[in-house]
């Protein structure tokens, strides 16, 4: 492949051949190549932490995809990082039903409580607060938040605060009710 032809050049990222396996592996799962865009840009993020503009050409590469088409999905989608997020990810539900139960106002007493905005991360490089997910499967239990892939429904302020309190002394991944791991 060559610049010239729309698709990503032959470069190393410097991936590990294990990632590299698993994104070839899931090509071969699907009947388009275009298929295994979501499960080899996982691959990528579970290795370097985020989406690198290298990473994203290693799987235009692998996949036979334009570059393009790779990037326009891991833009798409909340859960690809394009920067490297803090050592922990708190996501607060804004779907209806949490929103009708308090979670706009919950999610500006975390950016109050961490000091950071929407988006961002604590300068110690602990938390990275992200407000803009839509719908994280909890609707009974709203507010609820997600923390390195672990719910904690019905927040107060309080227990909002316990909680971060709680993962920061740990210093490792949060440990709750297992969802998405």
């Amino acid at each position: 492949m060559t610049e010239t032809s729309g698709r990503a050049p032959e470069a190393s990222t410097g991936l590990s051949p294990a990632t590299r396996d698993r994104i070839r592996r899931s090509k071969e799962l699907y009947p388009s190549a275009r298929s295994a865009v979501l499960p080899a840009l996982w691959a990528v993020q579970d290795e370097l932490g985020y989406l690198s503009p290298e990473g994203l050409a290693e799987v235009a590469s692998e996949l036979n995809l334009v570059a393009s088409e790779v990037e326009a999905v891991s833009t798409f989608y909340s859960m690809y990082f394009q920067h490297q997020p803090g050592r922990h990810l708190i996501q607060v539900c804004r779907n209806v039903s949490c929103g009708l139960r308090g979670a706009d106002l919950l999610l500006s007493h975390l950016e109050s409580s961490l000091g950071v905005e929407d988006g961002q991360t604590t300068p110690d490089g602990v938390f990275t607060l992200e407000g803009t997910v839509e719908c994280l499967g909890s609707c009974g239990g709203g507010p609820m938040i997600q923390v390195d892939r672990y719910s904690y429904e019905n927040l107060d302020f309080e227990r909002a605060d316990q909680l971060l309190d709680e993962i920061r002394a740990r210093g490792s991944k949060s440990g709750g009710v297992a969802r998405n791991a």
